[in-house]
């Protein structure tokens, strides 16, 4: 088939990469022209394990096309997915579809046949309504079918979730346009009920509850950690005991920082607007949404007892900066408000991430970023371990550190109590 993606963000860019490497010609649309040269030339913007040889790949085999021509791209597809940004308005809740509704009304100055139009930027319930009302002349002659189809890629797992996916959903009474999608998702889903068909306005809640139910689960265990810290109980145990039930599962029963990315933190602020705006209370998401806020204040005051208030001078070392493993993204991460306050305080701090240098701390004197973990680790006087990078679960800090007094601040959990108290190392982690 031939599809266009307009839009080259992470959504857009991992989806059309895929798409292509299962037959299909693939126009990805951005506005950059510097982005779209470089994606030509084979570089991926983000930080994606394994995307850029299968980029390399279907730019070869000529499936794959990055362009700044819109009207070329739409004409010569027969489904364009909208993938552009719904980023949180400012001083709001609520989601910003400007970018949405924009792509929607150039559409509808360009589409002269059928086409399928598919909403894959996570967007809140009634958006394809509206998106429907801006195509209504097109609709009503019968030149496009307005379809939900919402993503469910996992940042550094996001080539395994398109390939392999838990579930696909599409969201469309058109008999036609379904027909259309599960023919072009047939190579991937291996089940026929892995391939679920609702209506347009089921398709763009399942997002949003689907998000918001794994903020919760982060969310519960990191407050049972703080009450097992209280009670000289293991987190670890209490999730692995949890997790043994089926109807809960172990999956996002973690105990560490507040969730981040660019999926929680935005999605479960709309949902509670979407809710608001239909007159319905949802106390619990607000409740996660309120929690996680404290996390990441509450674990940067834990700082203050683990150095005795004495900060100035003290050198710190964060291994690791981004919210997660495996990606480079930094939006809401629970590193950039404790890295603030710890540079307010007159530390001297340093970090390692093995995803490279961050923007966001490129202005902050005191903040260094070494390209390696030993030149990161020496002589500090306390290590935070914020991401669990594959790569640090088997350091040796005495090694590294070459210091005799240096504390360890374990956000993740990678260590073993038992083998830092052997080694007479200053450790602290989170629910333990």
């Amino acid at each position: 088939m031939k599809l266009c993606m307009i839009g080259t963000g992470y959504v857009g860019l991992v989806s059309g990469v895929c798409f292509s490497d299962l037959g299909n010609t693939v126009y990805c649309v951005d506005k950059d022209q510097l982005k779209i040269n470089k994606l030509n030339n084979g570089h991926i913007p983000i930080y994606e394990p394994g995307l850029e040889e299968i980029l390399k790949r279907n730019l070869k085999q000529k499936r794959l096309i990055f362009t700044t021509d819109l009207k070329n791209a739409v004409i010569n597809s027969d489904i364009v997915f909208i993938c552009v940004g719904t980023p949180t308005k400012k001083n709001s809740n609520s989601a910003d579809l400007k970018y949405v509704f924009n792509v929607a009304n150039q559409l509808n100055k360009i589409i002269k046949k059928y086409k399928i139009i598919v909403t894959k930027s996570t967007v809140p319930v009634t958006t394809g309504d509206k998106i429907q009302n801006i195509l209504k002349n097109l609709y009503r002659r019968k030149l496009v079918d307005i379809v939900s189809n919402p993503e469910f890629l996992r940042e550094g797992e996001a080539i395994r979730d398109f390939l392999n996916p838990d579930r696909v959903v599409v969201g469309t009474e058109s008999m036609k346009a379904n027909k259309i999608l599960k023919s072009l998702y047939l190579p991937i889903v291996k089940k026929s009920s892995r391939y679920f068909n609702t209506s347009r306005r089921g398709a763009e809640m399942i997002k949003y509850a689907s998000n918001a139910f794994l903020a919760t689960k982060i969310s519960y265990i990191n407050e049972l950690a703080n009450l097992c810290e209280k009670t000289n109980v293991n987190i670890k145990d209490i999730s692995i005991g949890m997790g043994l039930d089926q109807r809960i599962g172990d999956r996002f029963l973690r105990a560490g920082p507040a969730y981040g990315g660019s999926c929680f933190p935005k999605d479960t602020r709309a949902l509670v607007d979407t809710a608001n705006k239909f007159k319905t209370n949802l106390s619990i998401v607000k409740s996660v949404i309120k929690s996680n806020n404290l996390r990441k204040s509450l674990l940067t005051k834990k700082i203050d007892n683990i150095l005795s208030k004495k900060f100035t001078n003290k050198i710190i070392t964060f291994l690791g900066v981004t919210f997660k493993p495996n990606t480079d993204d930094m939006r809401e991460a629970s590193s950039i408000p404790m890295i603030n306050y710890l540079n307010k305080k007159g530390c001297k701090i340093r970090y390692y991430d093995p995803s490279g240098e961050k923007k966001e701390f490129k202005n902050l004197s005191n903040v260094k970023f070494y390209k390696n973990i030993a030149s990161a680790c020496l002589k500090a006087d306390l290590i935070i371990v914020h991401t669990e990078w594959n790569n640090f679960r088997f350091l040796n800090f005495k090694n590294l550190v070459k210091k005799k007094n240096f504390k360890i601040y374990d956000l993740r959990n990678i260590y073993s109590l038992d083998k830092m108290k052997k080694s007479k190392i200053d450790y602290t982690s989170v629910g333990r």
